[in-house]
């Protein structure tokens, strides 16, 4: 994460609705993408510095700190 450009972690997120949680981490570093996934999709395993996992519960609520990865 330290090569990564911006802001790389959004703790304060945590209980938020998902889709704004996404829009304000574009918001704040404009080079990723905030993606908004439900608990137990599966995913690439692969770093990226352009991507952050949004990870929400069957109520779009986010559940853990979104990082860049």
């Amino acid at each position: 994460m330290a090569d990564c450009l911006g802001k790389n972690s959004w703790p304060e997120l945590v209980g938020a609705n998902g889709d704004e949680a996404a829009a304000a981490i574009e918001k704040e570093n404009k080079y990723v993408d905030a993606i908004v996934l439900k608990e137990g999709t599966p995913v690439t395993k692969d770093f990226r510095c352009s991507r952050v996992w949004v990870w929400v519960d069957e109520n779009g609520v986010v559940t853990r700190t979104p990082t860049i990865g």
